[in-house]
C-alpha cells in the first residue's frame, strides 16, 4: 500500500457496520453522503479489499469488512490512548498530579487511568514522568512525584503500597521459532541457557525474571538483546530476533491475531502485583486520591 488509511475513513467504516446505513453513518460524522461513499471506495482500493456491499435496502459490511471494522476499532481505542499519554507528558511540568510509572504500566495500564479520571475532571493537568521500577521510588522520596506505579516483585521498601492490578511474564516467539513445535513444555534449564530478548536491569520485569530463574536454581538468565521498553522488546521478538519473557499485558493483542506465540515454561508461573505506591507518612487527598480510586475500580473489574 503506498498510502495508510486515514482514521475517518476506518471510523466511517466502523459507523456504518454499527448502524448498517451509510447515511446514517454520514450523518454521524457531519459528512454529506456522496463524500462518505467517496471516503469508503478510497478506502476499499487503499486496502485492495471489498469493505460494503450497497443494496437499495441499505449497505452492510463484506465479511473482509467485518474483519477490517474490528481492527479499525482497535486502532481508535490505541490513538485515544496515544494523545491521552502524550497530553499527559506535555503538561508535566505545570502539572496538578505528579505521576510516575514503570514503562509496562505507563504503556498498558496508565492511559486509561488518566483517561477516566480526565473525563471525571476534564479542567485537570496530570503530569507523567515514565521511568523504570527502580527509579520511581526516588522521584517519590525526592518530592518529585506525588503518585508512583511500579511492577518489581516486592514493594519498594520506605514507601506505602496497594496492588491496583495484577499481571504475568510470558515466554513468547513468533510464528516459526522451533519452540511453537515443542510437544513438552520448555524446562527452566532450557529457559535459562537459550538467548533471550530482555528488558534492562532495574525494570520490573527483568527484576522479576530474575527472581524466578534465580530461586530455581539455574542462574540469570542470558541476554541476546536488552532494550528499554516493553514495545521494543515486542517488535524485537515479531521481526524474528529472539524469544522473550514480556508482560501478557504488552502483547495481549499480538496473542489474540497470531503474531507471536506463548511458549509453557515447566515449572515457572510469572504471576506478579502492579502497586501504586507513595511516601510513607503520607495521606493521598485531591487528584492522587481520584486516580488511586480509579485503578482500584477498574481493578476490581478486572
Amino acid at each position: 500500500m503506498s498510502q495508510l488509511p486515514d482514521l475517518e475513513s476506518l471510523r466511517l467504516l466502523v459507523l456504518v457496520g454499527d448502524a448498517g446505513s451509510l447515511s446514517s453513518a454520514a450523518a454521524q460524522l457531519g459528512l454529506a453522503q456522496p463524500s462518505a461513499s467517496k471516503r469508503l471506495s478510497l478506502l476499499e482500493r487503499k486496502l485492495g479489499l471489498v469493505l460494503v456491499d450497497r443494496t437499495r435496502r441499505g449497505s452492510q459490511l463484506t465479511d473482509a469488512g467485518r474483519a477490517v471494522a474490528g481492527w479499525a476499532q482497535r486502532v481508535q481505542q490505541e490513538m485515544e490512548g496515544l494523545l491521552t499519554g502524550a497530553e499527559a507528558l506535555r503538561t508535566k511540568r505545570d502539572a496538578e498530579l505528579r505521576v510516575a510509572a514503570s514503562m509496562t504500566v505507563a504503556e498498558c495500564l496508565v492511559p486509561g487511568w488518566i483517561g477516566e479520571l480526565r473525563r471525571a475532571r476534564p479542567e485537570l493537568y496530570i503530569g507523567l514522568q515514565v521511568t523504570n521500577s527502580e527509579h520511581v521510588p526516588e522521584l517519590l522520596r525526592s518530592g518529585a512525584a506525588d503518585l508512583g506505579f511500579v511492577e518489581s516483585p516486592l514493594a519498594p521498601t520506605g514507601l506505602t503500597a496497594c496492588q491496583v492490578a495484577c499481571d504475568r511474564l510470558l515466554v513468547v516467539v513468533a510464528p516459526g521459532h522451533p519452540w511453537t513445535r515443542r510437544r513438552r513444555p520448555l524446562g527452566i534449564a532450557e529457559l535459562a541457557a537459550a538467548p533471550l530478548v530482555l528488558r534492562e536491569r532495574g525494570s520490573g520485569t527483568r527484576e522479576t525474571l530474575d527472581q524466578a530463574l534465580r530461586q530455581a536454581g539455574v542462574g540469570e538468565p542470558l541476554p541476546l538483546l536488552e532494550l528499554g521498553s516493553a514495545t521494543a522488546v515486542r517488535n524485537a521478538v515479531i521481526a524474528g530476533t529472539g524469544p522473550a519473557v514480556i508482560s501478557e499485558l504488552a502483547v495481549r493483542a499480538d496473542l489474540a491475531d497470531g503474531r507471536l506465540l506463548p511458549v509453557e515454561v515447566e515449572g515457572m508461573e510469572l504471576r506478579r502485583a502492579l502497586r501504586a505506591v507513595w511516601a510513607t507518612g503520607r495521606t493521598l487527598v485531591g487528584p492522587a486520591a481520584e486516580l488511586l480510586a480509579v485503578t482500584r475500580r477498574r481493578g476490581k473489574k478486572g
